[in-house]
């Protein structure tokens, strides 16, 4: 896990023992002091990890590191690059796609700071590919694999100026572009139901815009298509939306949580079990968990109706999203990771 370094601008890669909590080991690295919105952090970036190792991306307006470690905290590389020019500073996250890290590079205004969605070789940290963007208001949004039934397989970027675009995960390519349905910033990531693809934006605290476009087949001369669109109080901005078994759940930053027929966007039901919002719902054996901004995990029975089960109080605030791994859950305050389940 990231946290952000209390002693000087910086953040802390933490690896613990996931049975009892205890710290394995650390590495910190150093950054450039920079403003950033007052609920973001150095340590936005969500680390991703395989058998050979973890990789870590930390961003600031002066310097973007990129870098690899074993499962024993030694460095296997390091990448500098240029930093990122945004107005609430960066948020997304890498990804691993075959034998590629893949991350944004985005910059807002100035067309002198080049944006870029990049992939390395994740074994050497060499350049695999590079694809030039436009400037536009930073994403914050991380991308996602796709794998079509028949063709390559693509990565799926979000953005407010691009809109969303299928890419060629071998050479960085543009398959297919649906512009200018993300009118407004993109902070949730994409979300992949079979051929389709979810994707909202918004400004301020609230949801502007959701759509769902379906993927059109490799190989053809067929374009994307736009099923609906969704505007309103339950459109959300920072939370990612949840597809299973034909529902699409939808969690607003301002609390209201809501299930949608997910081929149509039919609303099935709505309500507001807690506070606002930040992170993002998780489904576990038929249940969905999310913690809001308090940091009171709610509990729902995922279906066509809405029934609430829990609302439980961590007592400290949170902006994370539950995760999920060996039977157990794990919670993140302010500053605690909270493991619940689980075996000894």
């Amino acid at each position: 896990m990231t946290c952000e370094s209390p002693q000087s601008p910086g953040g802390i890669l933490l690896a613990l023992d996931a049975r009892t909590g205890q710290t394995l080991w650390q590495k910190q690295y150093t950054l450039t002091a920079y403003r950033l919105h007052g609920d973001n952090s150095y340590a936005a970036a969500t680390p991703v990890v395989d058998a050979d190792g973890v990789y870590v991306l930390w961003q600031t307006a002066e310097e973007t590191i990129v870098a690899a470690l074993d499962h024993h905290g030694r460095e296997a590389w390091r990448r500098a690059l240029p930093g990122v020019h945004s107005q609430f500073g960066p948020g997304t996250s890498l990804i691993i796609s075959g034998e590629m890290v893949v991350f944004t590079h985005e910059q807002e205004g100035e067309e002198t700071y080049r944006s870029d969605w990049i992939a390395l070789d994740r074994r050497t940290g060499e350049n695999r590919w590079s694809r030039p963007r436009q400037n536009s208001e930073t994403s914050c949004s991380t991308p996602c694999l796709y794998r079509p039934e028949a063709g390559k397989p693509q990565l799926i970027f979000t953005s407010e100026t691009h809109g969303i675009t299928g890419i060629d995960l071998n050479t960085g390519s543009v398959i297919w572009e649906m512009p200018s349905v993300l009118p407004a910033r993109v902070v949730g990531s994409p979300v992949l139901a079979g051929n389709l693809v979810l994707s909202a934006c918004g400004k301020g605290s609230t949801g502007n815009q959701l759509v769902a476009v379906q993927i059109p087949p490799t190989g053809t001369a067929q374009q994307p298509q736009l099923l609906y669109t969704h505007t309103g109080r339950f459109t959300p901005y920072v939370p990612t939306p949840l597809a299973k078994d034909g529902l699409l759940y939808i969690f607003h930053d301002q609390g209201d949580v809501c299930c949608l027929r997910l081929n149509t966007g039919e609303l099935l039901w709505s309500g507001k079990p807690a506070g606002k919002l930040y992170g993002s719902p998780v489904w576990v054996n038929g249940l969905l968990y999310c913690m809001d901004r308090q940091g009171k995990v709610v509990v729902l029975k995922a279906g066509p109706a809405y029934e609430l089960l829990a609302v439980n109080s961590l007592g400290e605030k949170s902006h994370a999203t539950p995760a999920v791994a060996g039977n157990a859950m794990y919670l993140r305050t302010y500053s605690h990771l909270i493991s619940i389940g689980g075996e000894k």
